[in-house]
C-alpha cells in the first residue's frame, strides 16, 4: 500500500497536483482539510464492504448537513452491485445467471484520465509517507516482497498490454498451470485502483470484436465478472465476510486455530503443492488462482480447519487482497458459500499437482527442501519469514500431516453428517 500511495503521488504530480496525506478519524480529518482549503465538497470512489459503506454514509450525511457537497462515484466494479437484478428484482445468488445479466446489460466505457488538474494557490500541509512506517510489520520481509510488487498505473497498463499481446491467446486452457506465465497479474493493481476493471473489460472485448469467438478473451472477461459477483454478494449479504453464507453451515464442527493451522500457515504441511502456494504468497504477495483453491481445500477439508483461519491469513499476506473475492473464494471451497463447491469435491493435492504441475517446476521453484540446488525464490522464503519460526532450508522436508485418502474420507463423513 505504501508503494501504491507513493506511485499515485507521482502520477498526480505529473498532472500538476499533489497528494495530501493525513491520518486520523476520516470525518474529522476531512473537516479540517475542508476548513484549511476552503473547498466546497468531497468526491470519492465508492467501495462496497460494510465498514467502508458505514464510514462513507456517515461522512456524506454530515458533509451535506454542513451545506457541503459530498458525492461518491462508481468505478471500482464493472457495474454497481444493485444494478444487476434478477427478473423478480432481487440479487443473484448464482454466478452463471449473474454473468449473463451483466453481459446483456453491458459495461460502461472508462473515462480518460485528466491531462491537468486545477490546484490551490497554497497547498495544505501533508504528512510524510515514510513517517507512517507502513512496512514496519514486514520486518526483514520488506526487501523480499519489494522485488515482486509491480506498482502504479504505468505498471498496470504494461501488464495489460503484455497479457493481451500473448498469454490471452491460450488463457482459457493455460491459466490453471502455475508454472506458466499465463495470467495477467492485474489483481494487485485492481485492488489499489491503479487500473479500472472497465478498461480491462473493453480491452479484452476489442480482441473478441476483431476475432469473434476468441476463447481466451471471453474467459478473461468472465473472471472480471466473477470479481464483480463477489462484490455483488458482499453488498447484498455482507455477512459473507464473517459468517457462513449458508446459515445451515453455522453449526459445522470446524477445527479452530492451533498447531495444525500454524503448520499450514508456515507452509510446512508436507504436501508440496500446498506449501509451494503458501510460500509463493509469502515471498511474492500473490498466489496462483488454481493453487489458492488447492491450498484452501486442504485446510478446510483434509485438515477440517475453519475457513475463517485461512481467510484471515490470506488477508494478512496477499498484496492483491480484496475483501469480497477473498471471502467468496474461501466459502466457495469450504462449501458454506454461494455457488459453493459441493461438499464431496475435495481437491487431492497430489492429483492436482500431477495434473497441473506434472514436471514439478512450480513446486521446485518455491520449495528449497525438495531440490538439490534451490533457486532464489525458494531461498527467499527463509529470508522473509519471522526468525521466531526457526525454519532452515537445509532441514528435511516435513512428512505429510495427514494421509490424503484418510483425510478425504474424514471430510466426507463430517460433511455428510452435517
Amino acid at each position: 500500500m505504501g508503494q501504491a500511495i507513493d506511485a499515485f503521488a507521482g502520477r498526480l504530480r505529473g498532472v500538476g497536483a499533489r497528494l495530501i496525506l493525513r491520518r486520523g478519524e476520516a470525518h474529522a480529518v476531512l473537516r479540517a482539510l475542508l476548513a484549511e482549503t476552503g473547498a466546497g465538497g468531497v468526491w470519492w470512489t465508492r467501495l462496497y464492504d460494510p465498514a467502508a459503506r458505514q464510514r462513507d454514509g456517515t461522512i456524506k450525511s454530515a458533509l451535506r448537513a454542513d451545506g457541503l457537497e459530498a458525492h461518491s462515484f462508481d468505478g471500482h466494479t464493472l457495474a454497481e452491485p444493485w444494478q444487476i437484478e434478477t427478473a423478480a428484482g432481487g440479487f443473484f445468488k448464482v454466478y452463471t445467471p449473474f454473468w449473463k445479466a451483466l453481459s446483456a446489460r453491458g459495461v460502461a466505457s472508462p473515462l480518460a484520465a485528466p491531462a491537468y488538474l486545477s490546484t490551490p494557490g497554497d497547498w495544505p500541509m501533508s504528512d510524510v509517507l515514510s513517517g507512517w512506517h507502513l512496512d514496519a510489520g514486514l520486518n526483514r520481509g520488506v526487501a523480499v516482497l519489494a522485488q515482486h510488487a509491480q506498482v502504479g498505473e504505468g505498471a498496470a497498463l504494461a501488464r495489460l498490454d503484455r497479457f493481451l499481446a500473448g498469454p490471452v491467446e491460450t488463457y482459457r486452457t493455460d491459466r490453471d498451470y502455475p508454472a506458466l506465465n499465463a495470467v495477467s497479474g492485474l489483481s494487485e493493481n485492481l485492488t489499489y485502483g491503479e487500473i479500472g476493471p472497465r478498461r480491462i473489460w473493453h480491452a479484452a472485448q476489442a480482441i473478441e470484436a476483431a476475432e469473434p469467438g476468441h476463447a481466451g478473451a471471453l474467459h478473461f472477461r468472465k473472471e472480471l465478472a466473477w470479481r464483480d459477483f463477489a462484490h455483488h454478494l458482499m453488498y447484498h449479504t455482507p455477512q459473507i465476510l464473517t459468517e457462513s453464507w449458508r446459515p445451515d453451515w453455522d453449526g459445522f464442527a470446524w477445527q479452530g486455530d492451533g498447531d495444525v493451522a500454524e503448520r499450514w500457515r508456515r507452509a510446512m504441511t508436507g504436501e508440496p503443492i500446498v506449501d509451494a502456494g503458501l510460500r509463493q504468497m509469502y515471498v511474492t504477495g500473490t498466489m496462483h488462482n488454481r493453487v489458492r483453491m488447492i491450498v484452501a481445500s486442504y485446510l478446510c477439508k483434509h485438515l477440517m480447519t475453519h475457513w475463517k483461519i485461512g481467510l484471515d491469513w490470506f488477508a494478512d499476506c496477499l498484496t492483491d487482497w480484496d475483501p469480497a473475492s477473498n471471502a467468496m473464494g474461501w466459502q466457495w471451497v469450504a462449501g458454506s458459500g454461494p455457488d459453493a463447491a459441493p461438499f464431496f469435491r475435495v481437491f487431492n493435492p497430489a492429483v492436482q499437482a500431477e495434473k497441473f504441475d506434472k514436471t514439478n517446476v512450480y513446486r521446485r521453484k518455491f520449495i528449497a527442501e525438495i531440490t538439490r540446488e534451490p533457486g532464489p525464490l525458494a531461498r527467499a522464503y527463509f529470508d522473509a519469514v519471522p526468525r521466531s519460526w526457526a525454519l532452515d532450508p537445509r532441514a528435511p522436508y516435513p512428512r505429510p500431516m495427514v494421509d490424503l485418502a484418510e483425510g478425504r474420507a474424514r471430510a466426507l463423513a463430517a460433511y455428510a453428517a452435517r
